[in-house]
């Protein structure tokens, strides 16, 4: 194991493709499901949905917590992460298969099953502050007096190259897509995807339209803090994207799209009434993009849509 910080991992295709290969025994290749557009309002249209929410611990996030756990040097005092949920379940998931002590620290706006979630996984759970940036900043303190290892939850390459292979498992199941729509909160799937496609195909980032932190940097050149709230505020909101994913965003997204919170609700609605999918706001941003119209397609036959998450108790969607 490699915990240098002088020897920064690279995050290319072989890098990838390695994760891939590292990870694999501890998590799963999940499917993907091709719709008809006509049921989701897009006649003449095939979605391809890939359904990262069926991942352990309920979210893409479980990928880059293993690759950080296979390849970080994790001392007595274990790993500590900050998240809105989501992350903080799938490290102290993995935390748990590879026994190591876990630390996870969420905000207040963290939902009621992501905090069941964590609790179950056996983490010490730590709930203060009103959003993740307040949850970040007691981890650091932290890490600080206890000299735990931090797993952040998108801010480093191993984190990156995990998320990753979700773009690598993508291609090779639907290796014919015309678009791809990514939901962003702070960047770690849209831009670990966008690192192993390289502009082979369009990935288009969704934001809430009360999250807009990657749209933002893009306006800004650089990552600046945005507004932080929204009905997806446990899971894509944080106050601003990772500097690591910064410019693989500039250089290969095709662009952002922001959408409402009533779009969000919209598109979960859609996914319990059509498909009995059951997504967290935050699983369905992607989605809502299409839905309301934020993103129409322009000659795109094939679309691929993740799914990125689905820890929720809300499943009442009539």
């Amino acid at each position: 194991m490699n915990d240098d910080p002088k020897m920064t991992p690279s995050l290319d295709g072989a890098s990838i493709r390695a994760a891939a290969a590292r990870i694999a025994p501890h998590v799963r290749r999940t499917p993907v499901l091709e719709v008809d557009g006509a049921d989701f309002g897009l006649p003449g249209a095939q979605l391809v949905f890939k359904l990262e929410f069926l991942q352990h611990a309920g979210s893409f996030k479980t990928r880059g917590a293993f690759n950080q756990m296979l390849t970080r040097s994790i001392g007595p005092a274990g790993v500590v992460a900050a998240s809105g949920g989501n992350h903080g379940a799938a490290v102290a998931y993995a935390a748990m298969k590879t026994r190591h002590p876990a630390t996870i620290f969420v905000p207040t706006v963290a939902s009621p099953a992501k905090i069941e979630q964590i609790r179950g996984y056996g983490a010490r759970l730590e709930v203060g502050g009103d959003r993740y940036n307040d949850a970040l900043a007691a981890s650091e303190a932290f890490v600080a007096r206890s000299g735990a290892t931090a797993i952040h939850a998108y801010d480093q390459y191993e984190t990156l190259q995990g998320q990753a292979t979700v773009g690598l498992e993508l291609e090779e199941q639907a290796p014919e897509l015309d678009a791809l729509l990514v939901a962003v909160g702070g960047g770690g799937l849209v831009g670990g995807i966008a690192a192993w496609y390289q502009g082979r195909l369009p990935v288009i980032g969704v934001e809430p339209e009360a999250a807009p932190t990657l749209t933002r940097a893009l306006e800004a050149g650089e990552p600046v803090d945005a507004p932080a709230g929204g009905v997806a505020a446990d899971s894509l909101a944080p106050k601003r994207v990772g500097t690591l994913m910064f410019p693989l965003a500039q250089r290969y997204l095709a662009g952002t799209v922001l959408v409402t919170d009533d779009a969000i609700r919209d598109a979960q609605r859609l996914l319990w009434k059509t498909l009995r999918i059951v997504a967290e706001p935050g699983g369905a941003a992607a989605l809502a993009a299409l839905v309301s119209g934020a993103w129409r397609p322009r000659g795109e036959k094939r679309i691929g849509v993740v799914l990125c998450g689905a820890n929720t108790t809300a499943v009442n969607f009539a």
